[in-house]
């Protein structure tokens, strides 16, 4: 069967890491989310999405789970698979001082996970000077170096310059990760959750058909683009996922299921400028299927066919 996905959520206190969680709960469209939080003392579910509580998990509408690891995070994942039913998708939030970097690497040390990216948050407002806060800058510095996905928060609290400003700090300091911005932590789950995780979800298929607009008060989704294509051909899925990975596409994420030059079907998985190309062994799935999303305006079809066909003859 295949992997469920993670995706580790880190950044400072106040960054805006628990509005982000609220935020995926209610746009979840049906993916049966697990949150996985330090505790509940500063509990990060809204109270209207609460359904039920128990010692150590908190049902949530729609059939998520957020659920307290404490101190042992390994055990606490070791135990999500044997609910009925099991989450599809992990959402690991990290305390304001923790490494997600250091949270990734043991995630990839169980089987049935698989690392779907990590995903930092940042003030626009507050990120450069607590970067250079003599306690406590190395550890915000470490936190950003590890992200996939760096969210610049609070975008609409500063000036466009100063704004423009951090941003261009943050890219020209930790050229690995893609840097966008959001009000009140507000992104779309296919950014987050991945294109489609599960295909058959309904979400998934309005935003398949480029028909997908999250019910915000700021139309989040409209700042973004998305584009599918469905390759008939076997081709070299690491090879395009590796192009697709590249800044000069300027993806935030590409996910497909398609036929390798062997034979297998392949998931391949681009987050900023991560990726990877696995054996999938879902057999009711089939292959011939990407889809990539970027910043609105800058996801270029045309370059992408043409790695695509690439992939193809290589």
């Amino acid at each position: 069967m295949p992997r469920t996905p993670v995706t580790v959520i880190g950044g400072y206190l106040g960054a805006g890491k628990t509005t982000l969680v609220n935020h995926l709960l209610r746009q979840a469209q049906g993916v049966r989310l697990a949150i996985m939080v330090n505790d509940f003392g500063a509990l990060p579910i809204d109270a209207d999405l609460i359904t039920a509580r128990e010692e150590d998990v908190i049902s949530i509408a729609g059939g998520c789970v957020c659920c307290s690891f404490g101190s042992d995070l390994m055990a606490a994942l070791m135990r999500l698979p044997a609910r009925v039913p099991p989450p599809e998708h992990v959402l690991i939030e990290t305390s304001g001082v923790a490494l997600p970097g250091a949270v990734a690497r043991s995630v990839r040390l169980l089987g049935d996970y698989a690392l779907d990216g990590v995903i930092v948050l940042a003030d626009a407002e507050t990120v450069r000077a607590r970067a250079a806060d003599r306690y406590m800058g190395d550890t915000i510095e470490r936190q950003l170096a590890d992200a996939d996905l760096i969210v610049l928060n609070k975008a609409d609290l500063v000036a466009p310059a100063a704004l423009a400003a951090a941003r261009t700090w943050l890219e020209s300091r930790f050229a690995r990760a893609r840097v966008l911005s959001a009000v009140r932590a507000q992104l779309p789950a296919a950014i987050v959750l991945g294109a489609f995780a599960p295909v058959a979800h309904t979400g998934t298929q309005l935003l398949l058909a480029g028909k997908m607009r999250a019910p915000l008060a700021h139309d989040t989704a409209a700042l973004y683009d998305s584009a599918s294509f469905t390759p008939a051909l076997a081709l070299d899925v690491a090879c395009l996922a590796q192009e697709l990975a590249h800044p000069d596409f300027g993806l935030l994420r590409a996910k497909g299921l398609l036929r390798d030059r062997d034979g297998s079907i392949k998931s391949l998985h681009v987050v900023g400028a991560r990726w990877e190309a696995v054996n999938y062994l879902a057999a009711e799935e089939q292959p011939g299927r990407l889809v990539c999303i970027g910043i609105k305006g800058g996801v270029d079809t045309a370059a992408i066919e043409r790695a695509i066909s690439r992939a193809t003859k290589s």
